[in-house]
């Protein structure tokens, strides 16, 4: 089974240029929503940093074949909670790939999510932020008009407090996420665009030097990598699973 998991502010529907380049049988993949991104947030769910992660892993344990593990590919805050769940759970992890975001000590937050995580100003930051803008902003990254479009359907009342819980909750990631790092499952790959506004690609050359894992740069990408680049992921994706 291959998981995908997607970030902020973003749905499963980032993924569908990817799924298609791969052309995979649809019985074998799993594309969840993160609560809150375009599916009700639950009962009792606080949208912490934990709670997704954890979430993660019960959607790991109710998709994954009998007794066998899963292959993850994560990007952007997916890709830091497909690195928490092989972290928590290696045992139920063949592989991991993932994209323009990393759990990495040295790493200090974009200024967007700075703003996000202050009170009162990340509710103003954003109640200015409608469709039109944030379509305009996904479009000038390098993503589709059209799957910009469909992704920004979503961009509701409900998601933009989720992301705010979230990232609040996650000011000292980059410490409390980062320790004993050598439980990750050994088969790790990592993409990058290396015009990333938010990650810049050090971070990921940190992160594959010690772990000693495969570092995939692409120059004139940006932070949607996975989108600009789903053909030449794909390739990448095929050798890691082989």
């Amino acid at each position: 089974m291959k998981i995908f998991v997607h970030g902020v502010p973003d749905t499963p529907a980032m993924w569908a240029p990817l799924i298609e380049a791969l052309g995979l049988d649809p019985a074998m993949t799993h594309c969840p929503a993160l609560p809150g991104f375009s599916t009700p947030v639950p009962e009792g769910f606080d949208c912490t940093k934990e709670a997704y992660a954890d979430w993660l892993v019960s959607e790991i344990e109710a998709h994954r074949p009998e007794g066998g593990q899963v292959d993850l590919v994560g990007h952007d805050w997916g890709a830091l909670l497909v690195i928490r769940a092989a972290w928590l759970r290696p045992d139920l992890v063949r592989s991991w790939a993932v994209a323009n975001a990393l759990p990495e000590p040295e790493y200090k937050w974009h200024r967007t999510a700075r703003i996000w995580q202050t009170p009162v100003l990340g509710e103003m930051f954003m109640a200015m932020t409608g469709k039109n803008r944030l379509a305009a902003a996904l479009t000038e990254a390098g993503m589709p008009e059209a799957l910009a479009r469909e992704e920004v359907s979503h961009w509701t009342p409900e998601m933009r407090k989720a992301i705010l819980k979230l990232y609040r909750s996650a000011r000292n990631a980059a410490e409390e996420w980062t320790q004993d790092m050598d439980r990750l499952p050994q088969r790790g790959m990592v993409f990058w665009g290396d015009d990333d506004p938010f990650v810049p690609v050090e971070t990921a050359e940190r992160f594959t030097e010690a772990l000693g894992v495969p570092l995939h740069r692409h120059a004139d990408t940006g932070h949607w990598s996975v989108v600009e680049k789903a053909d030449q992921l794909a390739e990448k994706l095929r050798g890691h699973w082989a």
